[in-house]
């Protein structure tokens, strides 16, 4: 099943490659930095980078900014709001907010994956309040509780 998304290049990433699968099982589309100098993130320091990308996701769908394994296993690099979200409703620039959780610097180039893109689709709810629920034989059991017994 394909789902047909609009997309607009934004002149800083014009010469980018659009997000695309990998493989056929892959469910992330790599996003790359739309950057115009090397940008270098020092440990603990956080960065918004572009892509030179905006979206209309179709009502129903919502897209989601997730980390790359890879930068994270060899430089520390993560998603500091992970998964970040795209509404529906959004039609400005995809950006990405990195964090690295390393001992290095890391620089970034324009071009560079930074991050992947997965498209899922929203359930929207409606909220019936009660007065109580209903037990469950967890109960109240918070953080860590069900590896207590």
């Amino acid at each position: 099943m394909s789902l047909f998304i609009r997309v607009v290049r934004l002149a800083h990433g014009a010469d980018l490659p659009l997000p695309s699968y990998k493989t056929s099982g892959s469910a992330g589309m790599d996003l790359h930095a739309a950057i115009c100098a090397s940008l270098n993130l020092v440990p603990m320091e956080r960065a918004v980078i572009a892509t030179g990308l905006s979206i209309a996701l179709p009502k129903g769908y919502e897209g989601q900014i997730r980390g790359r394994s890879g930068l994270a296993l060899r430089y520390g690099i993560a998603c500091y709001n992970a998964p970040g979200t795209i509404d529906s409703d959004y039609r400005g620039e995809i950006k990405v907010m990195l964090i690295n959780l390393g001992k290095k610097v890391v620089t970034f180039e324009h071009g560079d994956r930074i991050a992947q893109l997965v498209i899922s689709p929203v359930i929207s709810v409606a909220w019936e309040e009660v007065y109580a629920l209903e037990d469950t034989k967890r109960g109240t059991g918070s953080f860590g509780s069900t590896g207590l017994n």
